[in-house]
């Protein structure tokens, strides 16, 4: 058929006579009278009358781009007319989703794929004679998928059905499969049960397979690339049809088993092959179409260029430096606003969850940083790429699994794709970027290709890293970080208190792009395959090149990699447990944990610096060990562990750290990283208070606000600048307490967090933990043992396609709609219960006292008072005239507005006269309450549980906060026109010295035992509304008897988008939770220039040990080791979280 019409203007006689016979053609195809409009307003999504179809074309013109009319009954292989039914759904059928549009939106991504856009060669069409047989070609394998879809979601999964089709039902079915982690058996066994109950013409599957297969039809597939076993190639491309490794020869097929049972086996040799590895590779261009599928999403996509709010405050990557650097580079990337970012994170997890069991699984997943931050690090909006077999990690290797990717990424960035975007219908040339990467640390080795082992394991410091060999230790330290600090900053100078000598170098520059390819030019292209590392050659001692790379990055294909002033993140998450771990293991003296020990002391002896901490002979060949400033004693370490053993953290805050402490061995064992990063922040300051001496325990809370105001969600480029400079000091003040064995290099990388931050913004999207949550989502797919990694990429493709189904999905709970962990308004039990007056008097005198409208009311009352009492007295002081006001307004606003005129009345508003007649007596009474994303609860319920959501805090008009326990919960009921939720409390005396104080740490402290009132007398006000209270708890310490010092609380998923309105409290109820809580100056120093740190504690007698093994122990000195030869034990960086 003649379709140059299209490229006619419209109006003209070509164009008008085109149209009709269009119109003709898809007429032959029409549904109930109708037919899709492929004009440029519609976009398919309407169904019209032929005639309004013919309408709308010759007014707003045919989209240019739609060649092939699949939709109105042409095939993409011939123009004859195949049969089509309409996408759309019967309309009671469409009760839980809008599939047919959803339908329609996936099908216009394949319309405008790459292979029905591109004309390619023109070729004579037959001619239109009825004469000349036309070619019975049907649909391709596309379009029968499509129409297969069609007939199942118009189909009714049985007749006289109007509820579900058989599409709609086998979707939903597997949405609640997929979200209560059904296996395939039982779901195959419900789809028997539900099959048994519906009528016999139901034509529902009957397993899981079944389903699946449905299911599948939506989804976009993946692709097994077999691969070298030792991980040299891939056989794909020019090298699919090799039968061995180019580079090491070895076969890519296993080898078969041809043992036999039978003695004649015949069939043993014909077998099929299978390849010895196979990487399943998810192509990434149409997953990024499909984000612009729905509308909603599509719109989001746009978030950072359009929703985003740009004050100068770093709330999501689009504020940081380096994505607006790479805007101002690639200025005709970033004018379209529709052009992806994205971020690539990698690591290896055991599918099996066994730890007796070696299997080493690499996903490679991307995160689309255009998403706002409520969504871009979801699991909904996560994309898998590449699933790397086992069982071994591919290491540096990875880069031969990353070329499919990497060859898309740069496609998509010379070229891109077109795309459709159905929030604004219309197409665009979609590009994307590879802006980072997101790794623990061993995996930022194998991506970047710095060794991050050995004298130069810093990645950021590189060939300048400050490092050295203790050689009793057979340890690598890393300290020299008064090179961050002012050039003219007292601790250059000293030297006694540091490793003995002075320092005034500058601090080292990291390298950039352009250095990283000249330093690895000659490494471009080599094999990387195990084979192939054992015969690279080591760097020999003397040679001038001290580089740690073991291989240029194939990031580095990439055109605008190099550009990039950040490339891969270091992550926050295992370097705060590290270091947490470090801390404890040190303080606490943990075996195998600890960085003080005899071989700690002999290299500080061997280099030459704290003498008093070096071992002393004793009697009997023994040695005699000083302890350290830092050493607790036995009483010391049963305070310190007791308060952990104590604390109650909210509902849903952390988990249980007190099962962690064990206070009769004196150790706390199994933490996981979020327990660290609890530990860290909020509860390791807490018990150190009355640990230690001042002079350890101050850095040490130094380092804990650092990392504190580091993960906050919103950052200032001026506070960020301001913790460059302190954590410089802090690391300083480190150095001159703990041995050198205690800088491991997870303690130094802390130095480059903030520069990191400054460069790329808030670490809660560059940090591992939503990585961590969805490799075991991925490890949850694995159900055939055998074949972990097919099980992930079947689960993974199966999710997806439920993903999409989720968006457009109505009337059933979804992984988009679900309900949260806490539900707004939620109580639990409700009773009811009559209050005493005085308690409604209180209460309902706190709603008048809250209210904005009762404030002129208040006011002329309070005037009555006085003038009164002043009439009857001539002195009268002020509590006597509040005690008057407050006892008598309620009543007085009752007969105020009764006794009005009805034309006063009249002017009064429905809710001044509603409140003004009291509350019902009876009032609704809950056990706990949801209120703002928190969950509060009555103190007498919490007496069995491990939780505590009883503290409440209310800042007043005076910005005077308030600390209080939780009492009762009740709901006021005014004519059931307006209800209130009210907190009874017990209020700590924050006036007093007897009830509240703030240490000499900054912490405030409550006496719980030390009230404001007891809430019995007419004039006590123990109400607060829920909608004011802000949550707290309390941890004990029982070294200060009857004492708490106060934590404060926000909500889980709350973020900060810089659009609402700015509120008077603000301040301290919100940047409270996210910054420092603690009033130390980060500029403060602990002793003098030089002096003598005390570095030893005389109060306590020194541990006698064994005598050390010195000489055997000793080499000749450090700089004669060869780094290739020396790396960190596993110990000094741990990555235990397995998901």
């Amino acid at each position: 058929m003649d379709k140059s019409w299209m490229d006619k203007q419209r109006g003209t006689r070509e164009y008008f006579e085109g149209v009709k016979r269009f119109v003709e053609f898809a007429s032959l195809n029409a549904r109930n009278g109708k037919i899709p409009c492929p004009c440029v307003k519609c976009v398919h999504s309407q169904l019209h009358p032929a005639e309004v179809v013919r309408g709308h074309l010759n007014n707003f013109g045919i989209l240019s781009n739609y060649r092939t009319w699949t939709l109105h009954g042409e095939s993409q292989s011939t123009t004859a007319p195949v049969e089509v039914r309409s996408s759309h759904v019967h309309e009671n059928l469409n009760e839980y989703g809008n599939f047919g549009g959803m339908l329609h939106n996936l099908f216009s991504m394949h319309d405008m794929a790459p292979e029905s856009m591109d004309e390619g060669p023109s070729v004579q069409q037959p001619a239109e004679d009825p004469s000349v047989q036309q070619p019975a070609e049907g649909p391709n394998d596309d379009a029968k998928k499509f129409y297969k879809m069609i007939e199942d979601v118009e189909k009714p999964l049985y007749k006289g059905c109007t509820k579900f089709s058989i599409f709609s039902a086998v979707v939903v079915l597997y949405q609640l499969k997929s979200l209560c982690g059904w296996s395939n058996k039982s779901f195959t066994l419900l789809l028997q049960v539900v099959q048994d109950l519906l009528p016999l013409d139901a034509t529902l599957p009957k397993d899981c397979y079944g389903a699946k297969k449905i299911i599948k039809d939506l989804g976009l597939g993946y692709e097994k690339i077999h691969a070298c076993i030792n991980d040299c190639m891939l056989f794909w491309k020019q090298d699919a049809n090799l039968e061995a490794c180019k580079f090491c020869g070895v076969s890519r097929w296993k080898e078969q088993n041809t043992t036999s049972r039978e003695p004649n086996n015949a069939s043993s040799s014909k077998g099929k092959k299978k390849a010895s590895k196979m990487l399943r590779w998810f192509p990434l261009k149409p997953r990024l179409q499909r984000l612009f599928l729905s509308p909603d999403l599509a719109g989001y996509m746009k978030w950072h260029a359009t929703g985003r709010t740009d004050d100068g405050i770093m709330r999501h990557p689009a504020d940081s430096e380096a994505w607006k650097m790479f805007d101002t580079k690639y200025i005709d990337f970033s004018s379209e606003s529709r052009n992806v970012r994205l971020g690539l994170a990698s690591d290896g997890f055991n599918p099996y969850g066994i730890l007796s069991t070696s299997h080493s699984t690499w996903p490679v997943v991307l995160v689309p940083y255009n998403l706002p931050p409520w969504m871009c690090m979801k699991r909904s909006s996560l994309i898998l790429s590449l699933v790397v077999p086992g069982p071994s990690s591919p290491g540096i290797a990875i880069d031969v699994y990353l070329q499919p990717l990497i060859e898309e990424l740069r496609e998509l960035w010379d070229v891109g794709v077109e795309a459709y975007d159905a929030s604004s219908k219309n197409r665009f040339q979609l590009r994307a970027a590879l802006m980072w990467t997101i790794n623990d640390f061993p995996a930022y080795s194998d991506l970047s290709g710095w060794s991050t082992k050995g004298m130069f394991a810093c990645p950021s410091c590189a060939s300048d890293t400050d490092s050295r060999y203790l050689k009793h230790g057979h340890k690598v330290c890393y300290m020299g970080h008064r090179r961050w600090l002012d050039r003219d900053h007292p601790y250059r100078k000293e030297d006694t208190n540091f490793d003995g000598t002075q320092d005034m170098r500058l601090a080292p520059v990291p390298p950039s792009g352009l250095d990283i390819l000249m330093d690895t030019e000659s490494l471009d292209g080599r094999c990387l395959g195990k084979k192939a590392q054992a015969t690279f050659k080591k760097r020999k001692r003397g040679e001038e090149n001290v580089g740690a790379w073991n291989k240029r990055s194939i990031l580095f294909t990439l055109p605008y990699w190099r550009d990039h002033k950040l490339r891969h993140n270091l992550d926050v998450m295992h370097i705060e447990k590290n270091v947490t771990d470090n801390i404890i293991g040190t303080l606490l003296g943990l075996k195998g944990k600890t960085k003080d020990n005899p071989e700690a002391r002999l290299d500080l002896q061997a280099m030459g610096i704290r003498s008093a901490l070096h071992l002393k002979s004793s009697v009997g060949g023994k040695y005699t060990m000083p302890h350290a400033c830092f050493n607790m004693t036995a009483r010391e370490k049963d305070g310190f562990l007791q308060v952990l053993k104590d604390v109650r953290v909210p509902d849903g805050y952390a988990s249980n750290i007190s099962r962690r402490v064990n206070l009769k061995d004196r150790t706390i064992s199994g933490l996981k990283s979020h327990d660290n990063h609890i530990l860290m922040q909020q509860l390791l300051p807490i018990a150190l208070r009355k640990s230690l001496p001042a002079s350890v325990t101050r850095p040490l809370m130094k380092l804990s606000c650092f990392f504190r105001e580091i993960c906050s969600k919103t950052l200032e480029v001026s506070e960020i600048e301001n913790l460059e400079k302190d954590i410089a000091v802090t690391l300083c003040e480190l150095e001159k307490i703990f041995p050198p064995s205690f800088f491991t290099v997870m303690v130094h990388l802390v130095i480059h967090l903030a520069a990191e931050a400054k460069m790329c913004g808030p670490v809660h999207y560059r940090w591992m933990y939503p990585i961590e949550r969805y490799l075991s989502r991925l490890k949850s797919y694995v159900r055939n043992r055998a074949a972990p990694e097919g099980s992930i990429a079947e689960g993974y493709y199966v999710e997806e396609c439920l993903t999409f189904c989720a968006r457009y999905m109505e009337g059933v709970e979804t992984i988009f709609n679900r309900p949260t962990r806490l539900i707004e308004g939620s109580t639990g039990p409700v009773s009811s219960m009559q209050l005493m007056n005085i308690e409604l008097t209180q209460a309902h005198r706190y709603i008048l006292f809250s209210s904005k409208e009762i404030t002129k009311f208040i006011e002329l009352h309070r005037k009555l008072v006085e003038e009164e009492l002043q009439n009857a007295h001539r002195r009268i002081s002020e509590d006597v005239i509040n005690k008057h006001h407050m006892e008598q307004f309620c009543s007085w606003l009752r007969r105020h507005v009764v006794t009005m005129t009805d034309a006063d009345r009249a002017r009064l508003s429905d809710t001044i006269i509603t409140l003004s007649r009291w509350p019902y007596e009876t009032v609704k009474r809950m056990k706990h309450y949801v209120i703002n994303g928190l969950k509060f609860r009555c103190v007498d319920d919490e007496a069995h549980r491990k939780t505590q959501n009883c503290g409440v805090s209310v800042v007043t008009e005076g910005d005077v906060t308030y600390y209080g326990v939780l009492t009762d919960i009740i709901e006021l009921n005014y004519s059931d026109r307006i209800r209130h939720v009210l907190f009874k409390c017990r209020w700590v005396d924050v006036h007093s010295i007897r009830g509240y104080k703030v240490d000499e740490f900054g912490f405030p402290m409550v006496n719980l035992t030390r009230l404001i009132h007891r809430g019995d007398k007419m004039t006590d006000e123990p109400f607060v509304l829920a909608s004011e209270a802000s949550q707290v708890f309390y941890v004990a310490d029982k070294r200060e008897k009857d004492w708490y010092v106060v934590v404060k609380t926000k909500a889980r998923d709350v973020f900060d988008a810089g659009t609402g309105p700015q509120r008077d409290d603000d301040d301290d109820a919100y940047t409270y939770c996210e910054h420092v809580p603690y009033n130390i100056r980060t500029n403060d120093s602990f002793d003098g220039a030089n002096d003598n740190q005390g570095w030893a504690r005389d109060d306590i007698e020194g541990m006698t040990i064994d005598a050390p093994v010195s000489g055997d122990l000793a080499v000749s000195g450090w700089d004669d080791i060869d780094e290739n030869d020396v790396f960190d034990d596993e110990e000094d960086y741990e990555d235990t979280d397995d998901p």
